[in-house]
């Protein structure tokens, strides 16, 4: 019996199969430097927030041109029939022989030296704590943090005390040497001078034998312009919104600034015997806010340069 020996052949293996593509995303757009992203959400967060600034202001405006029947009869997100914004601003001027007008020059008076004064001693004190130093330069800074922390109005009742203690209450100066500390413009001040000033621009100025007064108003004072805006704003709205410091400082009518007068006529309408003048008040308001409006529009660009100081480290 004879046998054949057979080789095993190799079984054909199957091809392989291709593999499969990858999916492709779908490619994004690319972000240009220049463009900002859009977002729907922080669109419509945007919209609420303007919403809510907006519509008081408009109220305001609607609200002045009533009288003081109208106020009552209209609804107050539109007008009335008589048109009344030149008669209301006429009367707001010239009720109680023009007390209105004095409250005007109060404010103004408290803005210009008390406001006006912070805003220097700011720009003075940041300064010279941000380019110099000194013994004890930590334990100021831990001063100036902790005032910051402390509300204005947590301060009031003391400085009241103190005042009526030297015979300064229902003045000015009640007024005035309050509003000329301000600890948030001294910090801001601080922050934005050890930024915006460069030691080497002043040790050159030094070293062409400029005085630290000339480095300080020829080469440091101008650069600090955005950062002194910005304060000045600050300091401006504080002192022209003022109202408790007013409250218990100030009772002769002559010195209130408008704040507290405004306050005097929405009053007057729950005394026994007193006018209701409604109108007036909402048309003072609205005098009160127009400064304040127009000052940001103007300094806008300052300003916003001033608060982005810092924000990029180069």
């Amino acid at each position: 019996m004879t046998t054949s020996s057979t080789t095993d052949a190799p079984r054909p293996t199957a091809a392989p199969r291709p593999a499969a593509a990858p999916r492709l995303r779908a490619a994004r757009r690319p972000h240009r430097p220049g463009r900002p992203r859009r977002s729907i959400l922080l669109t419509v967060l945007t919209g609420v927030v303007l919403l809510y600034s907006l519509v008081p202001l408009l109220w305001l405006v609607i609200s002045a041109t009533k009288t003081q029947q109208g106020l009552a009869r209209s609804f107050g997100l539109w007008f009335d029939g008589d048109f009344a914004l030149w008669s209301n601003i006429t009367e707001t001027f010239t009720y109680q022989d023009g007390v209105f007008g004095r409250w005007v020059l109060n404010t103004l008076l408290y803005v210009v030296v008390g406001a006006g004064g912070a805003t220097l001693l700011a720009v003075l004190g940041g300064y010279a704590l941000a380019k110099f130093d000194f013994a004890g330069k930590r334990a100021v800074f831990a001063v100036v943090i902790g005032a910051v922390a402390v509300p204005t109005t947590a301060l009031a009742v003391p400085t009241f005390l103190l005042f009526s203690k030297i015979g300064l209450t229902d003045t000015p100066w009640a007024i005035i040497l309050p509003s000329l500390i301000s600890p948030f413009g001294l910090y801001l001040m601080w922050v934005f001078a050890a930024e915006a000033v460069p030691t080497e621009l002043m040790e050159a100025a030094r070293i062409d034998g400029a005085s630290e007064l000339r480095t300080f108003f020829q080469v440091a004072l101008p650069l600090l312009a955005p950062g002194t805006v910005t304060v000045l704003l600050f300091t401006t709205v504080a002192t022209w919104n003022n109202y408790f410091l007013p409250l218990i400082m100030l009772k002769d009518p002559d010195w209130y600034p408008l704040t507290l007068g405004l306050d005097a006529w929405n009053k007057q309408a729950a005394t026994a015997g007193g006018e209701a003048v409604f109108n007036l008040v909402v048309t003072g308001s609205l005098l009160t806010i127009a400064p304040l409006i127009a000052a940001f529009l103007l300094l806008q660009k300052y300003w916003q340069s001033g608060l982005a100081a810092g924000s990029v480290k180069e």
